[in-house]
């Protein structure tokens, strides 16, 4: 079965994450990867947090599936000339370079476009236009400037950032789907074309219903559905709201069974106004059902926290396994609070190839995350990371340059 970016060539210019998240998920839909990279170092994160001496970090490898790697000094003329030779003939072109980068190196845009009108040439920055566009960014930066740390954590604490890498991560898939589709368009016009995606915006946009909150507190000065409500008065920006949802079904993290051993003992609980009756006969609390005070979802806003703590009088009863059979029976939304370790365990996600194992020439065997999306007619296969320089004189020798001219490059030490 062919694969759904069967015959698309990227050129891969990019390094830690961010480039390299959307580089990975083009490669596991099917297209031809070319990492680019310095010979002798190679991507700054295969050195580091090495848990094996001398060999590429967990890092690396969980970033870099699917792909060729090919050494190239792009500082000397004859590296150059490898550089235009690829973009040439290369479909795609993603870079997470600081600002400015390529433009010094001598392939500014126009300068790439003249070289090959139909490439698209994709791009990571930490911020878009504006007074900080030069700045350089990092995954914790991107949660800071794009409103996620703000709004996260308790209100008596200071702001958090959270262990998912929303900066990073979520803007690499946002510039994959930037590039399908400038794919799909230039089968209509022909032409490539530029396409940015910056760590801030791509934050901000996973905080969208943080903005929606914050413009309902300019109009009515409250939050309902925040812990803060009704004892604490709100100020002029969208607080920290714990583990609140903030949205129209209020939830919370409770403890479960365990807790005082076990730091992931705990499950989220959504008091869905649809299921409160079932909630109230679980509990043994069925008189809430018609109590005025209980009755609507209206009402319970100012008593959520004397609903929350009752349900964990019930939840420190039961496991959160226990907790999550009998919730789901009544389709009460749910969910246990799963560590690492169990998530590395678990069977179903190794079914579905969310977790997949790895076999690499020199770490052996390991675990790694799998493609998110899932493709009927285009199954993922998921393949080790490339040692460095791998695949040079394979893909030097497909670009049609000859053996004499390989042999030069090696002697000039440009590969």
């Amino acid at each position: 079965m062919s694969k759904a970016l069967d015959g698309i060539r990227i050129l891969d210019f990019t390094h830690v994450q961010s480039g390299p998240t959307c580089t990975q998920l083009l490669a596991w839909f099917g297209a031809d990867v070319i990492k680019v990279e310095k010979a002798g170092e190679g991507d700054a994160t295969r050195g580091q947090l090495r848990d094996i001496p001398n060999v590429d970090s967990l890092y690396f490898t969980m970033l870099n599936h699917n792909k060729r790697s090919i050494t190239l000094d792009t500082k000397k003329p004859m590296g150059k000339e490898v550089l235009e030779e690829l973009i040439k003939q290369c479909d795609v072109m993603v870079e997470n370079f600081a600002p400015g980068a390529l433009d010094r190196m001598g392939f500014s845009w126009e300068r790439i476009q003249e070289i090959n009108p139909r490439i698209i040439l994709a791009s990571v920055k930490g911020f878009g236009p504006g007074p900080y566009e030069d700045c350089k960014v990092y995954e914790n930066v991107a949660q800071c400037s794009g409103g996620a740390a703000s709004t996260t954590g308790f209100e008596d604490g200071p702001p958090v950032v959270t262990g998912a890498q929303i900066g990073d991560s979520g803007t690499g898939l946002n510039l994959a789907l930037g590039i399908v589709t400038a794919l799909f368009q230039r089968e209509t016009t022909g032409r490539g074309q530029k396409v940015m995606a910056a760590m801030q915006d791509a934050v901000l946009n996973l905080c969208r219903v943080k903005l929606r909150d914050q413009q309902r507190l300019d109009r009515t000065g409250e939050l309902r559905e925040y812990p803060q409500y009704p004892e604490m008065e709100f100020g002029e920006a969208v607080p920290r709201a714990g583990n609140a949802s903030g949205g129209g079904q209020p939830g919370w993290i409770l403890k479960c069974k365990g807790w005082q051993k076990d730091p992931n003992a705990y499950i989220y609980f959504i008091t869905q106004a649809p299921v409160w009756p079932a909630i109230c006969k679980i509990i043994g609390e069925e008189h809430w059902i018609t109590d005025p005070q209980y009755a609507t979802a209206e009402a319970r806003l100012p008593h959520l926290k004397t609903i929350f703590a009752r349900i964990e009088e019930w939840t420190k009863t039961k496991t959160k396994l226990e907790a999550m059979d009998i919730l789901n029976e009544f389709d009460i939304p749910c969910g246990p609070i799963l560590s690492m370790k169990e998530i590395a365990e678990d069977e179903s996600l190794r079914a579905t190839g969310t977790i997949v194992e790895v076999d690499h020439p020199q770490r052996g065997r390991s675990l790694s995350v799998g493609n998110p999306i899932k493709l009927s007619d285009s199954p993922t296969e998921v393949t080790r990371s490339p040692l460095l320089g791998e695949h040079t004189l394979e893909v030097l020798t497909q670009m049609g340059i000859s053996q004499e001219r390989i042999k030069q490059l090696q002697e000039a030490r440009v590969i």
